[in-house]
Parts: structure tokens; C-alpha cells; sequence
């Protein structure tokens, strides 16, 4: 994702990260995005993805991939 990331910054694109707090207290979120928006939990976060979201493609990941995949086709 950070790969995505890049490149579409570079290239002008807007860039929003929603990360849950507990995860943004560990792990290193991406510097250059547009905006990041830390939220209280997952459920959250993927109320806030919906909300701002123009459309939703999923890349390879593990099983929080394919959870948030179904979440929004469902």
C-alpha cells in the first residue's frame, strides 16, 4: 500500500489514510499523505473509508483485506 501511496502522490492525487489509534500508536504511518484521519477502533475506520470514498479495489492482504472487501460489497 505504501507503494500505491507513493505513486499516487507523486503523481498529484489525494491521499487520505484512516488509521485506528491503537495502531497509529505502534506502527509508523505513511508521512506524506494528504490527510490522516486517526480513529478510535476498526469499526470506525471503515465508516469513515466508506464515507470519503469514490470507490474501493482490494489489494493482496490477509484476512482484515477480505473482511473490509465484504463489508462494502455487502
Amino acid at each position: 500500500m505504501g507503494a500505491v501511496a507513493d505513486t499516487a502522490v507523486a503523481n498529484g492525487i489525494n491521499i487520505i489514510g484512516v488509521m485506528p489509534k491503537a495502531l497509529a500508536d505502534h506502527e509508523l504511518a505513511h508521512a506524506n499523505l494528504s490527510e490522516l484521519i486517526i480513529v478510535n477502533d476498526m469499526h470506525e475506520r471503515k465508516s469513515v473509508m466508506a464515507d470519503k470514498a469514490d470507490c474501493f479495489i482490494a489489494l493482496p492482504g490477509g484476512a482484515g483485506t477480505l473482511e473490509e472487501f465484504f463489508e462494502v460489497w455487502t
